[in-house]
């Protein structure tokens, strides 16, 4: 028997995909009437807050002339309505899919039906049945809005003319350039290209050249090719830096009168040794009573960042930082990143702090949330901490050093850190008991020259010392969400910036349980506790192996998405029924919504239009994604540059995907992945085994299949598409 997906969540009382649910009810008998009481029966749905929902979705359904009600309280699909609004998302064949809410699944939009739409944009769509087949396509009618109009790529001239060839797979026309539209662009520029018009009987838009980047295969023009083609920024207009530099950064005794002074107590702040920003510190003390007071002291980026400026104004359009293999593109101008706002050692900071006295097994006893002054008196690498975790003594070696030279650390903070270790591994512990998953996927990073050329691969993995400050940051984010969003253990609505983490598609879990049983795993998703537990299985079984990172990413990719809201639904990874983000409010602009939010409920004000708040976190939410995809880009990027370099090597690899043109392989020893042609591998003629994840020889029989061990040699490196082609040497 087939376990039922739990549509209804009483977590935070929101039903997720309430549209899409009605439609699917609605759906299964075209001809039935139902009212709500029968909807909301088929939903699982038994509470008035629920049934509310439901009411006044069918009542903007019907406004909309989604559904038609035939009688009074009963409703029907409306069939005559065949033109659908939704989004576009453009594959790499040049083919699409049309989402919309009004159908349970993503409907084929061929090229020849694309109507000159996008990847990601709005559009309107006639929606059919194939006659032999029957399968529902889309033909798109109308462009309502554009995701984009601008895209990099590189110029290619001919006589009098130009075409721009994006360097987006999604993008499956390139922009004709008129000569007086070069903007001094020469054949062979990368540059950006904006679409001016796109003419009824052209197969090409019409565009002007924006910005010319430099030559293809430069490092900074590759680098900031891949921010523009996500619309990031990578410089700040010189008002914002500016505005920035005016600020008064000055503490006065007037400001610390208005604070809880917390500079006396033992304060340290452990990041890495790259940093430069500090966003968050800890403060120590053992009470009388036996039981210990925690401070986790965040920069208070809200004090310098006021509503209504230029300067917020900048921090809310980037709305996130952006982390690159070789730089660090800041949300805040640097004058506030890595200066005011940056819990530098041996300064005075304004903080926005969460204060926890908690005891021996790690349970909070009270709780305090406010604005502080602080002094952190050491900086710490997460090299050092572990130093102390390991050996439980005061002495930091020269080659973990931040000084490079050997040092002795004071006892009181090597105290503080063994125990806060202690205490941190005990709500870890309360945490996976309680059904989080542990995603401790391995990071690539390089070893780079001073112009930027990898010399080395190395990986980033967490230790003790990472997850202690990953602890007490949840913690944080979790007590003041709690804080906001519980009134007498009840929700409280007010409006507040919570971060949701839905649970797992089944149909995603069951597909990667299909993929991992090749290696010998199982998942077991009969409940919540033993789907999470078997995850956490899988992922501690494949840990260190040749298949782990593989694993990892589907399994990563088989999880929805965490994203900013208003409305609360919990957080499933991380088992909590309210979580937040609070601790980084230098690099992540949801931060300071809820900083803002957090001061204003703890000055006895009233609830704000959740609307206005909604719409910053879907921003937020967008950004995020956007500064994620730029940042993975950036590895591929680096891997193939890297790559570059060790052409005439033989790699051993795992065979990381496999599609009908070839077979994607992942090198064990530096994480590059590339692809190995089914058209280059002599020794048979393979076709692609869809069921088995394999390609097979239709002479020999031979089988090279996904977590297979192979040896590759790279055949070619394409910077540009930031990809890699192998040859297959054996398998």
């Amino acid at each position: 028997m087939t376990r039922k997906k739990k549509i209804y969540k009483k977590k935070g009382n929101v039903i997720k995909n309430l549209t899409r649910n009605i439609f699917k009810i609605l759906n299964e008998d075209s001809k039935k009437n139902y009212n709500y009481k029968q909807i909301a029966a088929k939903l699982g749905v038994s509470d008035t807050d629920g049934k509310t929902q439901i009411i006044q979705k069918l009542a903007e359904l019907t406004a909309n002339k989604k559904i038609k009600e035939v009688d009074r309280g009963k409703f029907q699909i409306n069939e005559d309505r065949k033109y659908h609004i939704g989004t576009l998302d453009v594959t790499t064949n040049g083919n699409a899919y049309f989402i919309c809410d009004d159908f349970e699944h993503d409907i084929f939009v061929p090229s020849v039906n694309l109507g000159k739409g996008l990847h990601n944009d709005t559009v309107k769509a006639y929606i059919y049945n194939k006659r032999r087949s029957n399968k529902q396509e889309a033909d798109v009618v109308e462009i309502i809005d554009r995701a984009k109009t601008e895209f990099v790529g590189v110029l290619q001239m001919n006589k009098n003319f130009g075409f721009v060839i994006p360097d987006s797979n999604k993008m499956y026309a390139d922009i004709f350039i008129s000569q007086s539209k070069l903007n001094g662009a020469q054949d062979g520029d990368k540059v950006v290209a904006k679409i001016t018009d796109w003419p009824e009987n052209s197969k090409n838009p019409f565009g002007k050249i924006t910005q010319v980047l430099g030559k293809p295969g430069d490092h900074d023009t590759e680098i900031h090719s891949i921010l523009l083609e996500y619309g990031l920024p990578y410089e700040f207009p010189t008002e914002v830096e500016n505005e920035a530099s005016e600020l008064p950064i000055e503490i006065t005794k007037e400001e610390i009168a208005k604070r809880r002074d917390m500079r006396g107590d033992l304060t340290f702040t452990i990041d890495p040794k790259d940093a430069k920003d500090f966003d968050d510190a800890l403060s120590f003390t053992e009470l009388e009573n036996g039981n210990y007071e925690i401070g986790i002291h965040i920069a208070d980026v809200s004090h310098y960042l006021q509503p209504k400026t230029i300067l917020d104004e900048e921090a809310y359009n980037r709305a996130t930082s952006v982390y690159l293999v070789d730089r660090v593109v800041p949300m805040l101008p640097e004058m506030l990143s890595n200066g005011v706002c940056s819990l530098r050692p041996n300064e005075e900071k304004l903080t926005f702090s969460a204060v926890f006295e908690m005891n021996d097994k790690a349970q909070v006893i009270n709780q305090w949330f406010g604005r502080t002054v602080t002094y952190s008196d050491k900086r710490f690498a997460y090299e050092e901490a572990q130093v102390i975790i390991e050996t439980k003594k005061n002495i930091i070696p020269a080659d973990v050093s931040l000084t490079g030279e050997t040092y002795e650390v004071d006892e009181n903070i090597v105290n503080a850190t063994l125990k806060l270790d202690e205490l941190a591994k005990k709500m870890r512990k309360k945490r996976m008991k309680s059904g989080a998953i542990s995603f401790d996927k391995i990071e690539v990073k390089f070893h780079l020259d001073e112009n930027a050329n990898p010399t080395g691969v190395f990986f980033k993995e967490a230790k003790d010392a990472n997850k202690l400050i990953e602890e007490f940051m949840l913690l944080a984010n979790k007590k003041v969400a709690e804080f906001v969003g519980l009134s007498g253990g009840r929700p409280s609505n007010k409006t507040f910036v919570y971060r949701v983490h839905d649970e797992p598609d089944v149909e995603k879990l069951a597909s990667l349980q299909n993929i991992v049983s090749k290696f010998g795993y199982k998942i077991n998703t009969e409940t919540r506790q033993k789907t999470s537990d078997s995850l956490n299985k899988l992922l501690s079984d494949v840990h260190g192996k040749g298949e782990a990172n593989m694993v990892e990413t589907l399994a990563i990719r088989s999880m929805s998405k965490a994203e900013y809201t208003t409305q609360n639904i919990g957080h499933y990874g991380l088992a909590f029924d309210y979580y937040s983000h609070f601790t980084s409010p230098i690099r992540r602009y949801p931060d300071v919504m809820t900083h803002r939010l957090l001061q204003h409920y703890l000055d006895g004000g009233n609830s704000p239009k959740a609307e206005v708040y909604e719409e910053k976190c879907k921003h937020s939410s967008k950004m995020e994604e956007l500064a994620s995809k730029a940042e993975r880009d950036s590895i591929k990027y680096m891997q193939v540059k890297y790559m570059q370099d060790h052409k005439d090597e033989e790699f051993e690899g795992v065979v990381s995907g496999v599609t009908e043109w070839g077979i994607y392989v992942e090198i064990k020893s530096n994480k590059c992945e590339g692809m190995v042609r089914i058209k280059d591998i002599k020794d048979d003629y393979y076709i692609f085994d869809e069921k088995q994840y394999a390609i097979v020889g239709q002479s020999t029989k031979n089988m090279v299949q996904l977590g297979d061990e192979v040896v590759v040699k790279v055949k070619n490196t394409d910077l540009e598409r930031k990809h890699l082609d192998f040859h297959l040497i054996s398998h």
